[in-house]
């Protein structure tokens, strides 16, 4: 058995019950705040593996580690007309004796003395952010796990520094080989001495800040001799060299060909390099635009899950992955080859992303989602304003029952999503090769 396997498993995991319990904490703490009655607060679904009573609230962990939940008493208001606490028979018609059935259970955790302490009797705004806490919880958790990879280990950039890797002779586009061959000539950068660990810094006095400046460069300048200023050894130094003109691949689509471009012969080294909390922004900024995007293309991206489960097809790495599948990933990173410090970047890559689509996924506008639960608020402020700025009596409580008939095609819909990407995760599996 490889425990490298099972500990990163077991370590995702653990990441992943600290996420649920602080979504959880995120809408826990201000539903105390405001005074709803939580009787409590579960990491995990099924049977219960631990729990403690704190006051009225029962905290505990539960056997499967996919979820958590906290209860909130007084989610569904009464039927229009009814006393708080008061009990109507079900009605007629499969729909309404849901809804009614759903109205009867609500209020029967409603005790003597708790009418002002439902969840449904907040305003609005305090249920926006008793709703959004959870969410905001997974993005303050990403944003912190982005933080340490960006910030404080880096991303692996191609930095312009001689890889040992480089080639020493010339080998012409058209033949595609990796070794050198007897009779091949030498590079202009072997014959000018360039050293693997050698940084270049300047061209022809251009400055050199990154391995995209050279390529530019080395390849514009086309044939000819040229100043190459480097650092070697902590050492500034030049030197001369001759270029030569080469057919090389074109950097945006490496299946077209660039017609004698300036070649030097040199590989970059990939390095990990740090960066600015500003960039930090900007890349969770950018990835959340893309997550958020991917989720408008779910069905077809779970058509491709499908096919992938049952057909046989290769995973797509941009498709979503289930919990099991991600724990399988987190097996995978501390068994590879990797480094240990790109073993750490890339879990806890794996972690902020998790977070990241969480937290964008509970935003869904759609119950049982805390979106709809959002949007519910929202809708209430908003007739409320409305209510006010025509001088109307003020508007009851948004009766988020009477869309529970859709809230039930919804988590069946996601209970269906959930199964599919289990199964796959487990006969066809996304791997750290995708």
């Amino acid at each position: 058995m490889n425990w490298l396997y099972v500990a990163g498993i077991i370590l995702f995991l653990l990441g992943l019950m600290i996420s649920i319990a602080l979504h959880e904490l995120g809408h826990l703490l201000p539903a105390k705040l405001f005074g709803v009655k939580v009787t409590q607060y579960m990491v995990g679904f099924g049977p219960t593996a631990w729990s403690r009573r704190g006051g009225e609230t029962e905290y505990g962990i539960k056997w499967i580690p996919f979820g958590g939940y906290i209860r909130m008493i007084g989610m569904l208001p009464p039927r229009p007309g009814d006393e708080p606490g008061k009990l109507r028979s079900p009605a007629t018609g499969p729909w309404q004796g849901l809804i009614e059935s759903a109205r009867d259970a609500a209020q029967e955790e409603v005790r003597p003395g708790d009418e002002n302490r439902v969840f449904y009797r907040k305003k609005w705004w305090q249920k926006v952010v008793i709703m959004s806490g959870g969410p905001l919880m997974n993005f303050v958790l990403a944003f912190g796990f982005f933080t340490i990879l960006l910030a404080g280990i880096g991303l692996p950039v191609e930095a312009p520094i001689v890889s040992p890797t480089t080639e020493t002779c010339v080998i012409p586009v058209s033949e595609r080989r990796a070794a050198c061959e007897p009779g091949d000539r030498p590079t202009p950068a072997a014959q000018a001495g360039l050293r693997p660990g050698d940084r270049l810094v300047s061209f022809d006095g251009a400055t050199i800040g990154s391995w995209e400046d050279a390529k530019r460069l080395i390849r514009s300048h086309g044939a000819g001799p040229v100043k190459l200023g480097i650092v070697r050894d902590g050492e500034p130094m030049t030197l001369d060299v001759t270029l030569i003109a080469q057919d090389r691949p074109n950097l945006e689509d490496p299946g077209k060909t660039d017609k004698n471009v300036g070649f030097l012969g040199v590989r970059p080294t990939e390095v990990m390099e740090q960066q600015s909390v500003g960039q930090v922004i900007g890349y969770m900024g950018g990835l959340t635009v893309r997550v958020a995007g991917s989720f408008l293309n779910l069905p077809e991206k779970m058509a491709g899950v499908w096919q992938a489960a049952f057909s046989g097809e290769e995973r797509d790495p941009e498709g979503p992955v289930g919990m099991v599948g991600a724990g399988r990933l987190g097996g995978e990173i501390l068994a590879s080859d990797l480094s240990g410090e790109k073993k750490i970047a890339t879990f806890v890559n794996l972690l902020a992303g998790f977070n990241l689509a969480i937290g964008l996924f509970n935003l869904i506008p759609l119950l049982p989602l805390d979106g709809g639960h959002i949007a519910g608020g929202l809708w209430e402020g908003v007739k409320r304003a409305y209510a006010r700025i025509m001088r109307r009596p003020k508007p009851q409580h948004v009766d988020i029952a009477k869309v529970l008939p859709l809230t039930y095609v919804a988590a069946l819909a996601m209970m269906i999503m959930a199964g599919l990407l289990v199964y796959a995760d487990l006969v066809n599996p996304l791997t750290l090769t995708n």
